[in-house]
């Protein structure tokens, strides 16, 4: 039956969807990766058509505040009231229905947690403006990703939360096979609760999720979720071996982090018998030992008769027994084969290449650090304070705030105001005691956040200590790294050394046709004024800080520098001010990155990163690529 009902379903997405529909609190939601256009479109239409009349959806949009998605205080309410009146949220509102999650790839980290803390209680709590209300929140979620690049993910504390994790190709969902109506939900809802499942069952698919490298126990309880939810659309009381496996495809092969073992052929090498293994050793033993061993193999069978029987070893179990063993390895590996067919193109390649945890990882290249800002950015919230040195006035929290002491504060100023006797004067108090009170406490100020840009600052050594061919890496692993930062619209600054001097080749900019240009010009001899070129990198570096951006230093060089800062020769001297303008560059907190580019690895270079506080990366032999890859993964780990 579970074969006809996979034929009436058509795609994954229409199973996916169906599934869903049945049971959208027990599983969580979905993570539908794919960008706003008509396949999306087509999914969103199928589910809003199969979902049962009446079911709540509502739509989260990408920066929304917590009064809006939890709820909180009803200003206008309150106001005319006189007391606290609470506001639903988003979330409460979808109470036994559906929330569309857009743009999930950019979503907030406070609002991805509170949206996780809802999918596991199932409640939304209210604790703020002085309400503390607990309001029922079952609900499944519809994470819309529209993220490209690797780093554009969703939450991974979200993602956890959801069973089903599809990638929208570009063709969507086809309708013609999608033969479900409301009413069949509506069914499978009703005979839910009496789905059973066996035990067989829950150990295969935890067998799988261990065999695939998912550790997180969410996934194969959705996964025993989506089973009953597919048992129930077949019109099944129980659990079968092809729903577990549909189960297993669905929620648990986008998850794989690892292939599973290759299970080994048994059958082909039997295992030499024990008593045959003894016969052997029997035979090259003299005949006395062979003698007293026999003797002593006597006594203790001996010995074992008086004692309790153990139990039968597992060659010996009765045969209903090694039947339902035989049956159960068959299911875990049959639930297995299922879910390792359906893993992603993408992800096996991935797998096979034993890159799953890096690709998962969020990719190196990152905009710089979020910064916060009384005046400039995107509205993150509101704190409580005055409106000074550029901090805006909040009106709307600072009525809030003032919402709930409007009834004492009108008390109060009655007492200090009282009603006249006079008719001319009663109106005007009548229209005094209308006023809102507000008061310094009630200040509440918004709050800004302000992505910084990252300014990747390369001081590249071109003295003659450095060889021409060494240079000629260097120069390419820094168009590489440029042309990274430019997808990132980050900027890049170059500073060359040599000679008595360092000489600043490129600003900051973002233009790649400017830096190719100024780097295809870089010069190469002369003497090594390492200390001036670290001088003046830390100056450029706090020009850069100063302007709200991030810098990262990179050096290349081999740290044997010849040229002090006052631009006499001598190894002794600079290597001195070397070392001091290191330990400069250190207290201000710079991240930086030394690449020692000599054939060898230097003593010299390691000992000036460590005086600078930067990462020591020795690379002999390697060629641009390799660089351009050790400084991507060392500013991702700072940004």
């Amino acid at each position: 039956m579970t074969a006809q009902l996979l034929n009436s379903w058509g795609p994954d997405l229409n199973l996916v969807a169906a599934l869903f529909a049945v049971d959208p609190c027990g599983l969580g939601g979905v993570a539908l990766r794919a960008s706003a256009g008509q396949p999306r479109d087509q999914w969103l239409a199928l589910l809003n058509k199969i979902l049962p009349a009446g079911t709540p959806q509502r739509r989260i949009p990408l920066n929304i505040n917590d009064a809006a998605l939890l709820g909180g205080l009803d200003l206008g309410a309150t106001l005319g009231a006189g007391r606290p009146i609470a506001q639903q949220g988003v979330l409460a509102h979808a109470d036994g229905g559906v929330v569309l999650l857009a743009m999930a790839e950019r979503v907030q980290l406070g609002t991805a947690a509170r949206l996780a803390a809802v999918l596991d209680t199932q409640i939304v709590a209210i604790e703020r403006d002085g309400l503390a209300l607990k309001l029922p929140a079952r609900l499944g979620v519809v994470a819309l990703d529209e993220g490209i690049a690797d780093d554009e993910q969703v939450p991974s504390a979200l993602l956890d939360r959801l069973a089903f994790l599809v990638r929208l190709k570009a063709a969507g969902p086809d309708d013609d096979d999608a033969d479900w109506q409301a009413k069949d939900i509506a069914f499978a809802r009703e005979l839910l609760p009496r789905i059973t499942v066996s035990d067989d069952i829950v150990q295969a698919l935890c067998a799988a999720a261990l065999a695939l490298g998912v550790y997180s126990l969410r996934a194969p309880i959705f996964a025993m979720k989506a089973a009953r939810c597919a048992a129930a659309l077949d019109g099944l009381l129980e659990v079968t071996e092809d729903h577990t496996a549909l189960a297993a495809r669905l929620v648990l092969a986008p998850r794989a982090t690892q292939l599973p073992p290759a299970r080994a052929d048994n059958e082909e090498q039997p295992p030499q018998e024990p008593g045959d293994e003894q016969d052997d050793k029997k035979n090259d033993q003299p005949k006395d030992q062979q003698d007293e061993q026999q003797q002593n193999q006597e006594q203790e069978k001996q010995e074992d008769k008086a004692q309790d029987q153990p139990d039968p070893p597992p060659d010996e179990l009765p045969p209903d027994n090694e039947q339902d063993i035989s049956n159960s390895k068959a299911l875990a590996e049959s639930v297995l084969d299922a879910a390792q067919a359906a893993i992603p193109d993408g992800l096996l390649a991935a797998l096979q290449l034993g890159q799953a945890a890096k690709a998962r990882a969020q990719a190196a290249g990152r905009s710089g650090a979020v910064q916060k800002s009384q005046t400039r950015g995107r509205p993150m919230g509101a704190r409580r304070g005055e409106p000074r040195a550029g901090a805006r006035l909040n009106v709307i929290e600072t009525l809030r705030a003032a919402a709930p002491w409007q009834k004492l504060r009108q008390l109060q100023s009655e007492r200090q105001n009282p009603i006249p006797r006079d008719a001319k004067h009663e109106q005007q108090h009548k229209h005094l005691h209308k006023r809102i009170y507000v008061r310094r406490e009630d200040f509440h100020v918004t709050r800004f956040k302000q992505v910084g840009q990252t300014t990747t600052l390369f001081v590249v050594d071109a003295s003659g200590s450095s060889a021409l061919n060494r240079l000629a890496e260097a120069k390419g692993a820094v168009e590489l790294l440029l042309a990274d930062c430019y997808v990132r619209r980050d900027h890049v600054a170059v500073l060359a050394f040599r000679g008595k001097t360092a000489e600043l080749l490129l600003p900051p900019t973002r233009s790649l046709a400017r830096a190719k240009r100024s780097l295809g010009g870089l010069p190469g001899g002369g003497g090594t004024p390492l200390a001036t070129a670290i001088d003046v990198a830390r100056e450029l570096a706090e020009q850069i800080r100063r302007r709200g951006e991030t810098p990262i230093i990179v050096l290349l060089t081999d740290g044997r520098g010849n040229i002090g800062r006052d631009g006499s020769p001598g190894r002794v001297a600079a290597t001195e001010d070397a070392m001091a303008a290191a330990r400069q560059l250190r207290a201000a907190g710079f991240t930086a990155l030394l690449i020692d580019t000599s054939n060898q690895p230097q003593q010299a270079a390691q000992l000036l990163a460590t005086q600078m506080g930067a990462a020591y990366v020795p690379l002999p032999h390697a060629g641009a690529q390799a660089v351009s890859r050790v400084v991507q993964l060392a500013s991702a780990a700072a940004r």
